[in-house]
């Protein structure tokens, strides 16, 4: 049964305030959703039976329409070695972190070596024009900060990167459920991603969510905390999620298995269209 702290951790009206953001004449994300719901014939989801396979079924239930999966279909990395390669040759495997939010402080905290990428503030320049005063001189050892472009697939899988600090987009989720053996931490921002990162969490348990106040906020002690709980090679937790993360892994990439989905989902819609026919 859940307690009255954790219905209020992230508050639902700010969760579900996307939805009334208007996209087009006036016209509501929520009532976009609504009608493309009631009106379609057949729901597609880049997704696959064995993850969100219960969820599919409650929504095919609930709005009387078939779901058909067209599989999580995911770009292999690309083979040539990037100059930041070199970089995280210098640590030990499994040491380095990456992150896509600004969490200077907690990164710090952890004492680990780290690759953050963020894009520079509004009102900046670049990303180093934000740090806190004296930061950059105290992580140069151990810490890289980059506000550009960098090939994440490439970096994810190097052997220097042990953690993965995710704001669990949905096309992140499936690379570091597939193309990565990174323990994950999840830093959802706003939106769906805090969806993900529950389901991530609490459905599959492959990944440690940082905790975060009713303000949606997180505290540098609590990103540490979470970093630290994935990355103790004694941790319970952290190797529960290591091992889910394994089983997952060796399912979604087993031969065969996306184009598999892709077969299926147009035999599945070839199927439809020959019923209305």
């Amino acid at each position: 049964m859940s307690t009255a702290a954790e219905l209020v951790k992230p508050s639902p009206a700010k969760l579900l305030s996307f939805l009334f953001h208007e996209y087009g004449k006036g016209v509501t994300f929520q009532e976009r959703l609504s009608k493309g719901f009631t009106q379609c014939d057949v729901i597609a989801v880049k997704t696959c039976r064995e993850i969100e396979g219960i969820f599919c079924d409650y929504v095919a239930t609930l709005l009387e329409k078939p779901v058909l999966y067209a599989g999580p279909e995911i770009p292999e990395p690309k083979k040539e070695q990037h100059e930041l390669s070199n970089w995280l040759e210098k640590f030990e495997p499994g040491s380095v972190f990456q992150q896509l939010v600004l969490g200077l402080l907690g990164l710090e905290l952890t004492e680990l070596p780290f690759l953050l990428v963020v894009k520079p503030p509004e009102g900046t320049n670049s990303a180093e024009e934000a740090l806190p005063e004296g930061f950059k001189q105290r992580i140069q050892e151990k810490g890289l900060i980059l506000d550009c472009w960098v090939p994440q697939l490439e970096i994810l899988r190097h052997k220097s990167v042990g953690c993965f600090v995710t704001h669990c987009g949905y096309g992140s989720m499936w690379e570091s459920l597939v193309l990565c053996d990174c323990q994950l931490v999840l830093l959802p921002r706003p939106i769906d991603h805090i969806f993900t990162a529950r389901f991530m969490e609490q459905h599959l348990k492959v990944g440690v969510e940082v905790e975060k106040n009713e303000n949606d906020l997180f505290t540098k002690e609590n990103l540490c905390k979470a970093v630290k709980c994935v990355m103790d090679k004694d941790s319970q937790i952290g190797c529960l999620v290591k091992e889910n993360h394994r089983k997952w892994k060796e399912l979604l990439s087993s031969p065969g298995f996306m184009s598999n989905y892709i077969d299926n989902f147009i035999q599945d819609l070839h199927g439809l269209l020959v019923e209305k026919i």
